[in-house]
């Protein structure tokens, strides 16, 4: 069992000792922390905090503890319930709030839950901030408030909202959706997707949804993430549905995979890739992803005549990067998109409205549109660490013995070759450094991370 503290927030395995896992004393804790970090970085002694959850079997739970800890510290709550990552940020800047929490573990499985963390933009906070929260929390420096200073709770739903944003895209046609009579299949993971997908489709006017497991009970039907070794049953009901298309999110549907009308995945880093592509095309500029998406999305983005830049991996990294850019459209390559004109944070739903559009529009099919993109495959590894290991000093020669190839070095060492790439990045989680490479074939990709890993053997 497990728990993991980072500049990102807190969480691990329900139940177990305190410290070692998520249990009741520490998300107290950490959400005290946040509160007291909200209080003193703001100056207001009652701010206001938007807090949603997914679906998990413990999300009443830590909902609970979650409000009575910020009621105690004084803060105001505006309670949305279940609701996505994205409509919880969205609803962060609609209420003019001092800061969110997001009670969700992603992809991870039912067994684990997480406190993310918001700022008044709705966005995740930086890393110095994380690192005061942190310190806070381990110091236990914070005062909880007396009774006449409490805070008070109010519950509002905001995934109306959230549509009607969307719905206001100068990029999305509900009417062009709507005359494409498109039957969809979703896979939605038993989480809050079950609820706020079909809303949405409904409300763009697709009037035949082939459902799968989207009763939000958070018993999870398969693994959370939304892969192709997890989306099986996806595939087959694509092909005995005659869908149209396809979607799967993960349980805080921050994340869209896309699937074929032939029940062939779409491919996780395409998603990105093809959503950015019909931005592109209405609003020229440029793009941004992470060091580990596809190199995709930048050929895509010099044909449309912008320019493409990477960031560190982590969506507040991809985030910044997109402001210093002024970047049109972003995201990350596990099927995150970001588009600034909404706002920025990932978000599956703004992602299946602007695809539904594109395809709408274009007159072409699913499988059409991914044959038009570049081919490229990805390989992702790892490479085992022990204390012993001085990983810095492993990376470093890696940057001196590849130094005639391009090389960045803004997390890990990227090693960009002509014709594919490898990425080495030493994990937040894990004793393992992750390495990811692509390449015009699988065999190559796969071949140049094991050639890596055997120049790291050699290292050591």
């Amino acid at each position: 069992m497990t728990l993991i503290k980072s500049i990102s927030g807190i969480r691990g395995t329900i139940g177990g000792r305190v410290g070692d896992n998520l249990t009741p004393l520490d998300i107290v804790k950490f959400s005290a922390a946040y509160a007291a970090f909200i209080k003193q970085s703001t100056g207001n002694e009652s701010p206001l905090i938007i807090v949603g959850r997914d679906a998990r079997m413990s999300g009443n739970m830590v909902h609970a503890l979650i409000i009575g800890t910020l009621v105690g510290m004084g803060c105001n709550v505006t309670d949305i319930g279940m609701a996505t990552t994205p409509t919880t940020e969205i609803a962060v800047v609609k209420e003019k709030a001092q800061g969110g929490i997001i009670i969700t573990a992603s992809h991870n499985p039912k067994q684990w839950n997480a406190l993310k963390l918001l700022n008044s933009r709705g966005e995740f906070l930086s890393g110095k901030e994380g690192e005061e929260i942190l310190k806070i929390a381990e110091t236990e420096d914070f005062s909880f408030a007396p009774v006449a200073e409490l805070g008070k709770v109010t519950q509002k739903n905001y995934l109306q909202e959230h549509i009607r944003s969307i719905l206001d895209l100068d990029c999305v046609d509900a009417d062009a959706i709507r005359a494409a009579n498109f039957r969809v299949a979703l896979d939605a993971v038993n989480s809050i997707g079950g609820i706020a997908i079909p809303e949405l489709l409904y409300a763009l006017g697709v009037k035949e949804i082939f459902k799968l497991h989207c009763s939000p009970h958070g018993n999870f039907s398969h693994n959370p993430e939304p892969l192709p070794q997890n989306l099986n049953e996806l595939s087959s009901l694509m092909k005995s549905s005659h869908a149209d298309v396809g979607f799967a999110v993960d349980p805080d549907v921050d994340r869209l995979a896309i699937y074929c009308e032939n029940g062939e995945p779409f491919g996780e880093e395409y998603t990105l890739v093809a959503v950015a592509d019909w931005v592109l095309q209405h609003t020229p500029g440029n793009t941004v992803s992470n060091l580990s998406s596809s190199r995709a999305l930048r050929d895509v983005t010099r044909s449309r005549g912008g320019n493409y830049e990477a960031a560190a991996v982590g969506e507040v990294n991809v985030v910044a990067k997109m402001k210093e850019t002024h970047a049109v459209i972003g995201g990350e390559g596990n099927g995150g998109v970001i588009y600034p004109i909404s706002h920025y944070g990932r978000d599956a739903l703004v992602g299946i409205a602007l695809f539904l559009t594109y395809i709408a529009k274009s007159g072409k099919s699913v499988s059409e549109i991914r044959a038009s993109y570049p081919p490229y495959f990805m390989a992702k590894q790892k490479v085992e660490l022990t204390p012993e290991i001085d990983t810095d000093a492993v990376l470093q020669a890696l940057k001196e013995k590849f130094k005639n190839e391009k090389i960045t070095a803004i997390d890990g060492v990227k090693i960009d070759f002509p014709d594919k790439w490898v990425h080495l990045r030493k994990s937040n989680t894990e004793p393992i450094i992750r390495i990811y490479s692509e390449a015009h074939t699988q065999e190559e990709a796969e071949t140049i991370g094991k050639e890596l890993i055997d120049v790291i053997a050699s290292m050591l």
